[in-house]
């Protein structure tokens, strides 16, 4: 088995990748361990300029029938009282966000790669397959069978856990504690919901992360919070506990109604992209998304910079496939891409996480000062 591309994990950054290569009509193979529908733990919060990317390779039908529910806009809540409302941004094409259950949103995604021409395979890759030091493939188990296949490039998209990211990043040189967080996820149903709103409450047990209602529909949210994993690791408290004392603050307990409960109850790492100095580039291979380490480090968002990613990595792609060269110093001008693309955002976010971690009492601060425009509120409004 041969392909140009390989492309592992059919998250938002996998199947972009995937997608903007088939559209260039390149041999893609995008591999994932699971059959799609599949869940993902998430928040679910899908940024209008994450979808116009998406709409640029002719997904908008696709994903306009789905009936997703639009948000319009954005809470920011502090523990004593301060409140920050605003206007989410439309983007310049006039598209909406949205809350989709990564169940829903990733089927939708894969199935449109292979509208366009990828090929998909339900494997787990074990490992990249290495040759004279670079990637020409990964190794992967299909129906109980381990086998070999081959490519010119191996992009990893497979999450924060990546195999293909592990193989290409000694130890030393992955994300440091400082620049990671865990999260939990659950689905809530019998909340009063704040219609086609996105809540954020940042108080002093969880700064610099935060705990988050983001609906879904009538009575229905997705609900969770996080933590940076150095601090949460110090508590030495469970999320589960975490979660519980949110819902038993007296603004959210009196919004549940009698009978409600949790569904799909689920925890996930995540790793920042403010950590400098990481390479996203090798002989062979790129890392999109998770994999690479792109999370907003303030708000936990990582769905934008995914398909951000993903894109950037395909147009590098399809310049190293037509010089036939896919050497790291052919992939590496993909680093710049994604500096240039999101860095002033990840150093922006940064200084605000690092600001509230240090400092709680400003959260307050900062929201009761903060207008829409403003450079924090600006850090939630434009990627969720």
């Amino acid at each position: 088995m041969e392909h140009e591309v390989i492309v592992v994990g059919a998250g938002p950054g996998g199947s972009t990748t995937a997608m903007a290569l088939a559209c260039q009509g390149r041999d893609v193979l995008l591999i994932d361990r699971h059959a799609f529908p599949r869940d993902k733990a998430c928040g679910d919060a899908v940024p209008a300029s994450a979808l116009d990317q998406l709409f640029s390779y002719g997904m908008k039908e696709r994903f306009e029938e789905q009936g997703f529910y639009p948000v319009n806009r954005l809470l920011i809540s502090a523990q004593r009282g301060g409140v920050l409302e605003a206007d989410l941004h439309r983007s310049p094409r006039g598209t909406d966000s949205y809350v989709v259950p990564r169940l829903q949103f990733d089927a939708v995604l894969q199935a449109h790669a292979q509208a366009c021409g990828a090929r998909f395979l339900q494997a787990t890759v074990k490992e990249p397959l290495f040759e004279d030091g670079r990637v020409v493939g990964v190794v992967a188990r299909e129906n109980g069978h381990v086998h070999e296949i081959r490519s010119q490039i191996v992009v990893g998209a497979d999450g924060a856990t990546s195999a293909v990211m592990r193989a290409l990043r000694p130890e030393p040189e992955r994300h440091q504690d400082s620049h990671r967080a865990v999260a939990l996820r659950a689905y809530i149903e019998g909340l009063d919901e704040l219609p086609h709103e996105v809540e954020f409450y940042l108080y002093k047990g969880i700064l610099p992360g935060y705990a988050w209602i983001f609906p879904i529909g009538e009575g229905q949210a997705n609900i969770g919070l996080g933590m940076r994993i150095d601090k949460f690791r110090r508590l030495g408290v469970k999320l589960e506990g975490l979660l519980d004392r949110f819902l038993d603050m007296p603004g959210i307990k009196k919004r549940l109604r009698s009978g409600w409960k949790l569904q799909n109850v689920a925890t996930w790492p995540l790793s920042f992209g403010s950590q400098k100095g990481l390479r996203h580039a090798f002989d062979g291979a790129l890392l999109v998304g998770d994999a690479a380490g792109f999370i907003n480090p303030l708000t936990g968002g990582g769905i934008h910079n995914a398909i951000t990613s993903g894109r950037l990595a395909a147009q590098t792609i399809l310049e190293a496939l037509g010089r036939s060269d896919t050497s790291a110093a052919s992939l590496r001008v993909y680093e710049t891409r994604c500096h240039d693309a999101m860095w002033r955002d990840m150093r922006r976010s940064l200084f605000f996480q690092r600001l509230l971690g240090a400092l709680p009492g400003v959260a307050d601060i900062l929201v009761n000062r903060a207008s829409a425009n403003s450079r924090f509120a600006e850090a939630f409004l434009s990627k969720l």
